[in-house]
């Protein structure tokens, strides 16, 4: 063994054993490994960077743009409140969310699909009181799953193709050939998560923590005559179990109804009467159907979009304190209005204008922009505390965001376009279009993943420079003995095992030529083994850092490394023994 080879093993096997046994966030892990094959010059900085340029990273920053412009419009809400509207139990809720994922992943790549469920998914589970840990990982292995189905379905299958093109006398494969392998091994894994997850995944209650905040806002709400929840019962729209939040009453026309059942139908003009806590307020204002009960909010200047929400505590001196909501004129007053009243923890069993305000009230308040700067200093409220991330969608947007996507979409799978120059369009027409603003789309990328991939691509190059690929492929050869079955499992096994430690598309292009040359040795078709490649390197259960989409959920479901781990390697041995069983009876062992 050079030097070189043995730095690199030795940063490969510190790398995820730090990952493992800490709780070190993964770019610095793999920020720092990659920083001491550079220093030690077991790699050059052209290749150890060359992540940061890579397609594939880009395309995965880029897409977090175009999943903005999503989540800011709302275009998902209608979509995952329909999955979901049946959902009784978590093992439901799993199925209804791995199901369209993985046919949609099948024929979309399946890094947007995971990209643009990830908010609503997250909202959703906020609203069941349901762990995102017990969503997000089940939602990227159907992703992953889907994906193994068809060529476009992921990069690495197109890139396994274009290697196999590039083979002198050896064909491609077709578009859903793949499928052969993949639907059984998609069936198997969906099978998989439903019975086990409820045991090998955690619950981290850390990440829907239950709403302890002791302020209780009373808070009005109308059902918008032109809106999509006139007619519905109140179980329907999803009004009735929202964590944190008790609808009181509905006054329709003067008519009170105190005791709202579930099946009490919802007319145009209801004013529905809700207690709840900050966070659920704020939740409240992003549904369609709904808009605030108050006609001062809609004669302020500037438009909602651009307006912050804003929690502040009456003070003694104030010129509001003790007179009614309706009395206070606040738009007048600071071009701000009266969202919700909370005090003492306690409910206000009035309605919103005819509440008196009281010293030390807390008011929950919608502003034009800049009031918090404004008014921080003054006398007249004890405290601001500005609410972030609390703007309402923009429900008339999100018509032009699914017609974004799909084009994205189109352009991408009919190889029109590649899909990072398809991302970039969406991206691009998404803030063009104003269904996300500049500001929105910088800080919508994860920066984390994007660091991860691209460290990760740059220890994959050194893996290869190193001559550690070409020590791995001596010693699996070896060990195979010469027969093409043996040979087979061993390159689905190393292939799983490189995708788990660097990144998929690296360890495919590192384990091709390793494979086509024990093909070659045997004398035996090239075009099973390729196949195996390709299956194994979308097979990353394991770790965080083979796929993008595990590393894509592994902030949002409160993840640690171990996670994976656990809940991934059996998955691998069930579809690793799948695929080495089936590959052989679809595409023969046979000599060339």
């Amino acid at each position: 063994m050079t030097l070189d080879l043995l730095v690199t093993v030795a940063v490969l096997f510190g790398c995820v054993g730090t990952l493992v046994f800490t709780r070190a966030a993964p770019d610095i892990v793999l920020m720092g490994g990659l920083t001491v094959l550079l220093g030690g010059g077991v790699i050059g900085a052209a290749s150890g960077l060359a992540g940061f340029a890579n397609e594939g990273t880009i395309t995965v920053a880029v897409l977090y743009v175009v999943a903005a412009g999503l989540r800011e419009t709302g275009a998902l809400d209608v979509v995952v409140r329909g999955l979901f509207h049946r959902a009784r139990s978590v093992a439901s809720a799993q199925l209804l969310l791995m199901l369209p994922v993985t046919v949609a992943s099948g024929f979309v790549n399946n890094t947007p699909v995971v990209a643009c469920f990830i908010p609503a998914v997250l909202d959703w589970a906020k609203k069941m009181r349901i762990s995102p840990s017990r969503l997000m990982m089940p939602m990227s292995y159907a992703a992953i799953l889907g994906g193994s189905c068809t060529l476009v379905g992921t990069s690495t299958n197109l890139i396994v193709n274009g290697l196999l093109l590039a083979q002198p006398q050896v064909r491609g494969l077709a578009f859903a050939e793949l499928a052969l392998v993949g639907v059984p091994s998609a069936i198997i894994g969906i099978a998989y998560v439903l019975l086990t997850s409820h045991r090998l995944l955690p619950d981290r209650d850390a990440s829907v923590e239950e709403l302890r905040n002791p302020r209780e806002y009373t808070v009005e709400m109308i059902v918008e005559p032109e809106g999509p929840l006139v007619g519905q019962t109140v179980e329907q729209a999803q009004l009735r179990n929202l964590p944190g939040l008790y609808l009181i009453e509905i006054d329709r026309d003067g008519d009170v109804l105190p005791a709202v059942t579930p099946k009490e139908m919802l007319h145009a003009g209801d004013r529905l009467v809700f207690a709840g806590v900050t966070e659920s307020i704020i939740d409240l204002q992003r549904i369609r159907g709904l808009q605030p009960a108050t006609d001062q909010l809609f004669k302020l200047d500037s438009p909602r979009r651009s307006r912050e929400f804003i929690e502040a505590v009456v003070s003694p001196t104030s010129p509001t304190a003790y007179k009614t909501v309706k009395e206070s004129r606040f738009r007048r007053r600071y071009g701000a209005v009266v969202i919700a009243v909370a005090r003492d923890g306690q409910r206000i069993a009035r309605k919103l204008g005819d509440i008196r305000l009281h010293a030390g009230d807390t008011l929950l308040l919608e502003a034009e922009e800049g009031f918090s700067r404004r008014y921080r200093n003054s006398r007249d409220f004890l405290l601001l505390r500005p609410i972030h991330d609390a703007r309402p969608p923009r429900h008339e947007r999100a018509g032009v965001a699914w017609l974004i996507l799909c084009a994205m979409v189109l352009l991408a799978a009919t190889g029109i376009t590649s899909m990072l120059q398809a991302a970039l369009l969406g991206a691009g027409a998404m803030v063009l279009t104003r269904c996300c603003t500049g500001s929105i789309a910088r800080n919508s990328v994860d920066t984390q993943v994007v660091v991860v991939i691209a460290a990760a691509y740059g220890i994959g190059q050194a893996v290869e420079a190193s001559g550690a690929a070409a020590w791995l492929a001596t010693t699996m050869l070896t060990v195979t003995d010469g027969n093409p079955v043996l040979l087979l499992a061993a390159v689905y096994v190393m292939t799983v095992l490189m995708t788990s430690l660097i990144t998929n598309a690296a360890a495919a292009v590192l384990m091709f030529p390793i494979a086509v040359a024990g093909a070659e040795s045997l004398g035996v078709s090239v075009l099973p083994y390729a196949v195996a490649i390709a299956m194994a390197a979308s097979a990353s259960f394991a770790t965080p850092i083979g796929y993008q989409t595990n590393l894509m959920v592994y902030g949002p479901g409160g993840y640690r490394f171990s996670d994976y781990l656990r809940f991934g390697i059996p998955l691998n041995l069930l579809l690793g023994a799948t695929a080495i069983a089936l590959i052989p009876l679809v595409w023969p062992l046979h000599p060339n």
